[in-house]
């Protein structure tokens, strides 16, 4: 079937044409423009900076060929498609090596979150970049939205992920590295998917181009298949999540049970609880107590047994090991005389009726 054509229309993919092969070139711009997003992503990942590298994120021009590429599968042009694809490409090898370079001087033993959160791409991953994909080539074909480009340039992000990448290798982080590399497939794939998909829905000359070009069909197979690890991430970071607030929760019914119980190291006025602490890695779970005492040789083994004796029937089948960590607090303060009954703030407390057999006694 062939969908007929305005002049207008004409006219407006034929610019629309120029303006993708334009941004598919690996020229002066795309490259000055790359070294300095590299450079100024690789120092605030090692930073820990998230405000620089979010500048680093507007800065670099990766969407610009990826788009390009999207444009290029749904009008069959494989020519044009590569001539993209190795632009794109060539920042990779640009980001990878300047960043490896940048992590190899550094040479930090140990990185902050900005890097480590990038080596655990999930489900939610890629339909950010599926979503953003989509509205980045609505904004490209609808210049009134045009200022979301920056937006998405951010919520999507290409360069970090390459440059953790770099940095990890410097430093032989292999799986983390992976973890990183998979994110970036994830956001470079989630993004062509994404804008190919809202190009071929908002312009009626490519629609059903999509499932007939091979590379079309390539992509979204390609973008399926990372469902499999992307999922069980996903899965695994619910399980995880779902395992620390259950012992969130069972850490303050715990630390309840420690000060409220009269048995427990919480009924003794010689001894203060100062907060509790779980390793749950441990098998069975140890549980760290603080405590403040008057009295040195307090809590004695007895008590702390007893204190472990309680937790576990309490918490049974779950078993735990209690271990008391004590501070020897010394009360300094000279004798003082009463004040007369006129002057005192609160009157002493009243003392309970005596039984009616004492009183009989008596």
């Amino acid at each position: 079937m062939t969908v007929s054509l305005g002049a207008q229309d004409d006219a407006r993919l034929e610019v629309l044409r120029r303006e993708f092969e334009h941004e598919a070139s690996f020229n002066l711009v795309f490259v000055v423009l790359t070294v300095g997003a590299t450079l100024i992503a690789t120092l605030g990942l090692l930073a820990n900076s998230a405000g620089v590298v979010i500048g680093a994120m507007v800065v670099a021009p990766w969407i610009l060929p990826l788009q390009a590429m999207a444009f290029e599968i749904l009008r069959g042009r494989l020519k044009m498609f590569l001539r993209a694809l190795r632009t794109l490409l060539l920042g990779v090898v640009i980001f990878v090596l300047l960043a490896m370079g940048v992590g190899h001087l550094v040479a930090f033993p140990s990185f902050g979150s900005e890097v480590m959160n990038r080596t655990s791409p999930n489900l939610l991953d890629l339909g950010v970049a599926l979503v953003a994909g989509a509205v980045a080539m609505f904004a490209k074909l609808r210049k009134d939205a045009i200022s979301a480009l920056a937006g998405l340039a951010i919520a999507v992000a290409l360069v970090p992920p390459m440059c953790v990448v770099g940095i990890l290798l410097a430093s032989s982080y292999w799986v983390q590295a992976y973890g990183a590399l998979l994110l970036f497939t994830t956001n470079l794939l989630g993004i062509m998917v994404g804008a190919m998909a809202a190009l071929a829905t908002l312009e009626r000359v490519y629609r059903g181009r999509l499932l007939r070009s091979r590379l079309g069909l390539t992509s979204v197979a390609l973008t399926t298949l990372l469902v499999l690890p992307l999922g069980t991430s996903f899965f695994r970071m619910l399980e995880r999540s779902r395992l620390e607030a259950k012992a969130e929760q069972l850490q303050a019914l715990i630390e309840q049970e420690v000060r409220s119980s009269t048995i427990t190291l919480g009924g003794d006025p010689a001894i203060e609880l100062v907060g509790i602490a779980i390793d749950w890695r441990q098998n069975p779970p140890l549980i760290r107590a603080r405590v403040r005492v008057t009295d040195p040789k307090l809590p004695t083994p007895k008590q702390v047994a007893a204190v472990q004796d309680f937790i576990n029937r309490n918490q049974a089948p779950l078993r735990f090991r209690l271990v008391v960590q004590r501070s020897a607090v010394d009360l300094i303060g000279p004798e003082t005389a009463p004040n007369p009954p006129e002057l005192e703030v609160l009157p002493p407390p009243a003392l309970p009726p005596l039984p009616e057999a004492e009183r009989q006694e008596e």
